[in-house]
């Protein structure tokens, strides 16, 4: 991948999940913002899942090496996506790493045509990251208790109980 398609948010002001639509059929995307420079990035459902699980992995793997676990912040951002929301790529590949020297997560994001984007997280900001994935997450349809399928508004047909309505 050459320097030209990479982009970097050294110290990102803003990073965030969210959806653009009605659960069963909602857009997921990544935002970040640092100072004028903004990108969208459209991803899958799993993807956000992954990546937020690992992330939240790395935090707990962090805390329990340190010699002095760092005090994070609980600061949640509630505020809406920014708009306009156009993607300006569809993540294909996702990487996480730790950079020892900065103390920050580095998340990398690639596209399908070799672009990519490259953003360093605080650990607090991958904190409040985290957080608000599992709020997005979490208000789109319930889940079946018996099949783990989501339910839809009008219901739904359980194949653990042999096409039974739930």
């Amino acid at each position: 991948m050459s320097a030209e398609n990479l982009r970097a948010f050294l110290d990102p002001d803003r990073f965030v999940a969210g959806t653009v639509g009605e659960p069963g059929s909602r857009a997921f995307y990544l935002q970040v913002r640092e100072s004028s420079q903004m990108l969208s990035i459209s991803i899958e459902k799993e993807q956000l899942v992954a990546l937020s699980e690992r992330v939240s992995l790395m935090l707990r793997e962090l805390r329990i090496s340190s010699s002095q676990p760092p005090v994070l912040d609980e600061n949640v951002d509630s505020q809406p996506l920014e708009t306009p929301i156009d993607d300006d790529f569809r993540a294909v590949a996702i990487s996480l790493s730790y950079d020892e020297n900065l103390e920050k997560i580095e998340i990398e994001v690639e596209s399908e045509n070799d672009d990519a984007v490259v953003i360093f997280l605080t650990l607090s900001q991958a904190k409040g990251f985290t957080a608000r994935s599992k709020l997005v997450l979490d208000s789109g349809r319930p889940v079946c208790p018996f099949c783990s399928a989501p339910i839809n508004p009008q219901g739904h047909l359980c194949p653990r109980a042999n096409g039974y309505r739930r």
